[in-house]
């Protein structure tokens, strides 16, 4: 990984977009980190729109339907939960600095959240942002069985219909790739978010 130091006060909502299109975004060292630095990987993760697997236990779970799924619903929610430390991530690397930018984002209509719902609560859900036909995939989390799954599969199925080019997961996680997710290298990955941004804008959600 790749990255560079820089105080968070630098870094607009304008300055954040224009760093996806060039293959960078931010993180922070945690959540209590005041400053955010830029992230390039050498190996880069995304999930290829036409090669989503959805196991046949989790096909069977949802064919019970037992969560409503929104869009956009209640980003603020989401990427709230996404930064609280969970059983398997005792860190996250969500500050202040990175919820503020991407709740401008999302009143900018370039931040997008996919949540889970049930009994009026929210149990899981994922936040990114769209650029042109590219989506780039921020976070997820899950407070009920497969609630994050469920939103990934509308997610892409979403990206399908309004012919979006690539979803990027920044990197791979087990979680991730028994879904369908794979490494790619930093210029096969260019390649990709290249062809995706001379499309105009596609729809969302």
């Amino acid at each position: 990984m790749e990255k560079n130091a820089g105080k968070s006060s630098r870094i607009t909502p304008e300055l954040l977009l224009n760093a996806y299109s060039i293959g960078l975004f931010p993180m922070s060292e945690s959540a209590d980190d005041t400053e955010l630095f830029w992230v390039e990987p050498e190996i880069r993760g995304i999930i290829p729109l036409d090669a989503l697997h959805i196991s046949h236990s989790l096909r069977k779970f949802m064919r019970r339907s037992p969560y409503e799924v929104r869009f956009n619903h209640d980003f603020d929610g989401v990427i709230a939960a996404c930064a609280e430390p969970a059983p398997d991530r005792p860190q996250t690397w969500i500050n202040d600095e990175i919820r503020s930018l991407y709740k401008s984002l999302h009143a900018m209509g370039r931040a997008h959240s996919v949540e889970a719902w049930q009994d009026g609560e929210l149990v899981g859900g994922l936040y990114g942002v769209s650029l042109k036909a590219a989506f780039f995939g921020e976070s997820m989390f899950s407070r009920r069985p497969n609630a994050s799954k469920i939103c990934l599969v509308h997610l892409v199925e979403r990206l399908r219909a309004n012919n979006f080019l690539l979803l990027d997961t920044q990197f791979t996680t087990d979680h991730l790739k028994t879904m369908g997710a794979i490494d790619i290298p930093k210029e096969e990955y260019m390649t990709l978010l290249n062809a995706a941004l001379v499309w105009p804008d596609q729809p969302f959600p």
